[in-house]
């Protein structure tokens, strides 16, 4: 049975260190959430150490400048693992070929910036789909098109027998008031399609390996530390955690809000029994907001 707390400090003594999730947890994609980033301070000043786990497609340098024009400040995390230097790795070990159709906006380019842990890195050139070896995925053109109008180019791609590297495995988010698609969306279509898409972040192993090795490279950590997972995913987030056997907080606010029916800050733990019981998930806690 999921347990319902009011805030963090209820919990937070009993663990070394927190995996937390950005969007939806941390930030809204607009502006970061002041009760969160208190809760990681205080779990800091208390020798706590947060891990920023997220499925974002870009490396973690480009997230900590996102994150601090969203108004997280550096005391409120230690480290950095995101699904885009997991899934960054794996591109430059040329695990879709040289040639890739590249999905994705402008300032996703950075995907394709020379990662220096890398030895003898492939050399990744972005072509078109004719003359693709793979496909890299970062997330649609346009956020809030249908993913469907993909379906002409991964028919084919599918044919020519390509993988698709997805940098993002979340299916969508919510920017604000608005709800977006995301690369995972594009995946699954894919997937859906008969191709292969190769995933590497949240609830994948390899995005909790770099984390456990972010985690590892700290001053001062355990050795064998007592982790909680905190997110708002029920199928990244959670699952992820429960498929690492690790403790869980769900942010029920985030984007099972409705499902959960959320009311004056928490969870209706009916709806949230009931929401839980379908995706067949038992996060040991929840909670309506990070705070």
């Amino acid at each position: 049975m999921t347990q319902i707390i009011q805030s963090f400090s209820e919990i937070s003594g009993m663990y070394d260190a927190a995996f937390v999730d950005l969007w939806g947890c941390m930030h809204d994609g607009v502006r970061a959430f002041p009760d969160a980033v208190a809760a990681m301070q205080d779990f800091r000043a208390k020798g706590g150490k947060v891990i920023l786990v997220t499925n974002a497609p870009r490396a973690r340098k480009e997230v900590a400048r996102q994150i601090a024009a969203l108004g997280i400040p550096d005391d409120a995390w230690d480290a950095i693992a995101t699904s885009g230097d997991s899934a960054r790795a794996a591109m430059f070990r040329g695990v879709v070929g040289n040639k890739v159709w590249f999905i994705g906006q402008d300032y996703d380019q950075t995907f394709f910036e020379p990662m220096a842990l890398i030895d003898d890195p492939a050399e990744i050139t972005q072509t078109t789909l004719d003359e693709a070896d793979g496909i890299v995925c970062c997330g649609p053109e346009d956020p809030h098109a249908d993913p469907a109008v993909y379906r002409p180019q991964f028919l084919f791609a599918k044919q020519k027998g390509l993988k698709l590297l997805c940098a993002n495995p979340d299916i969508v988010v919510d920017r604000g008031e608005s709800r977006e698609w995301c690369a995972g969306a594009l995946a699954a279509l894919y997937t859906e399609m008969g191709g292969e898409s190769l995933y590497f972040g949240k609830p994948h192993p390899p995005i909790y390996d770099l984390a456990r090795k972010r985690l590892s490279a700290l001053d001062g950590a355990q050795r064998n530390p007592a982790i909680i997972c905190i997110g708002d995913g029920i199928a990244t987030d959670v699952q992820g955690a429960m498929g690492e056997d690790l403790d869980c907080l769900f942010i029920a606010g985030g984007l099972a809000a409705k499902e959960t029916g959320m009311r004056d800050g928490s969870p209706d733990p009916e709806k949230l029994e009931t929401y839980l019981a379908e995706a067949t998930m038992s996060p040991l806690y929840a909670i309506g907001f990070l705070r």
